[in-house]
Formats: structure tokens, sequence, C-alpha cells
């Protein structure tokens, strides 16, 4: 019995630190999209958007075993994050807009209530990106006397419960130190959006793992050789974006005050 719970801790400990970094992710999307807005309005977004992540994985934890066994809930939330990513990308690299046009976006599409709406979205995708992480790890651990709930063994539920919340911890303290990042280092703007897009596309391998799908070996969306492409890269992108940022426009500012 002592080795279960030794290896209980052992994945929790494992647990908080993964789902300590989709947090991260998430507290680093809930700036970048709200880095538009006025000030205050930008806090009372971020405050909104913290408090939708909590609703949201909260009400995730409840929904384990539907999250985890309907590909279609999974599909969407891929498709939004990659939609996400991909739209700014291109319109960084590929659209050319002038400064007018831009601001005229700003005021058009980009209000407080949509801006709001569309953190709550991405709160949602990340929400079922995190969950079905620690399902991931914690269904490997083995049976407890506990009895069961939300589907699960209630061992295997309370090591879940336990990270989540201490994922939501770090999504409250990390989202405003990330808008302040942003305005030192605007060019972690499209590091954001990339990794938004790479939370999306392991969704989507996930969706296409799926055993009602079968595009790909069920086995495939868990396996080693996944997750180490997974990290591998989600690390490049953070890593690269770090060191290609651009300080310039701030230093210029800065210079010319």
């Amino acid at each position: 019995m002592e080795s279960i719970w030794l290896e209980y801790g052992w994945t929790l400990l494992v647990l908080i630190g993964l789902e300590g970094i989709l947090s991260a992710d998430n507290a680093l999307v809930l700036a970048v999209i709200a880095k538009h807005l006025p000030e205050e309005e930008k806090k009372r977004a971020i405050d909104y958007g913290i408090l939708m992540a909590f609703i949201f994985r909260f009400a995730a934890i409840f929904l384990i075993s539907f999250l985890a066994g309907v590909w279609q809930v999974q599909a969407i939330g891929a498709a939004y994050l990659i939609y996400l990513g991909v739209k700014h990308v291109y319109a960084t690299f590929f659209v050319k807009k002038n400064e007018g046009e831009e601001d005229e976006e700003d005021k058009t599409g980009a209000g407080f209530w949509p801006t709001v709406a569309k953190i709550g979205v991405a709160d949602v995708a990340f929400a079922i990106d995190s969950i079905l992480a620690a399902v991931a790890l914690a269904v490997t651990l083995p049976a407890t006397p506990l009895p069961q709930f939300g589907g699960m063994d209630g061992g295997k539920y309370a090591v879940i419960v336990i990270a989540t919340i201490a994922g939501l911890v770090l999504i409250k303290f990390a989202a405003n130190w990330f808008v302040q990042l942003l305005e030192k280092r605007p060019g972690l703007e499209t590091a954001a959006y990339l990794i938004v897009t790479w939370v999306g596309v392991k969704l989507a391998i996930i969706t296409l793992s799926h055993h009602n799908v079968g595009v790909l070996p069920e086995t495939f969306a868990h396996s080693t050789t996944w997750t180490i492409i997974f990290w591998t890269v989600l690390l490049a992108i953070a890593i690269g974006g770090w060191f290609m940022s651009d300080k310039s426009k701030n230093s210029q500012k800065e210079y010319s005050n």
C-alpha cells in the first residue's frame, strides 16, 4: 500500500508541473488577447478571463468522463485554438495594413465584450486540454480503496483535482505578469499565438487518436514519441520567442521621451 501512495505522490508532483505549464500558456493567451484594450478594461477582461478559467476547469473536472469520451468536443477545442493562432500569424506576416486600418479594426472588432468572449472560448479549449492531459497521467495509476467519483477511481480523481487547483493558482498570479512582459517584449505575442496553435495541434492529435475516429493509433496521443515531440516543439517556440522578441520599440519610446 505504501508503494501505491508513493507512486501517487510522484505522479501528483509531475502533474502539478504539467498543469503549471499549461496554465502558464493559458495565462499568456489571456494577456495577449486583452493587450489591445485600455488599461482599466484590460485588467477587467483579464479578471473575467481568470474567473472563467476557474469555472471551466472545475466544470471540466466534473465532466471528465464526458470530455474523455466525446471526440467532437476535443475537435472543436482543437479547431478554435488552431484558428486563433493561424489567424494571428497570417495577419502579422501576410496581410499588410496601415496604421489607420489597424486602429479602425481595434475599434470595430475588438471591443471589451468581444474580447471577453474570445478569452472565454480560449479558456474552454485550454480547460479541455488540461483535463485530458491530467486524465492521461492519472489513468496509469493503480486502483485505490477509495470510492469512485466522476466515473473514475477516487484516488485518481483526487490527484486530478489537486493538480487542477494548483494550475488555477498559477493562472491567477501569471496573467498580470504576462501583461507586463508583453509590454517589454512585444515580439512574444507571435510566440504566444504559435503556442496556442501547437496546443490546438495537440488536441487535434488526441481527436484523431480517438477510438471512434481511428485516423491515428489509439495509443499515439499519449505515446512517448508524441510527448517528446510536443514538449520539444513547445519549448523551442517559447525559447525562440524570448530571444527573438523585439525590445526595440519600447527602447525607442523610452529614448525619445
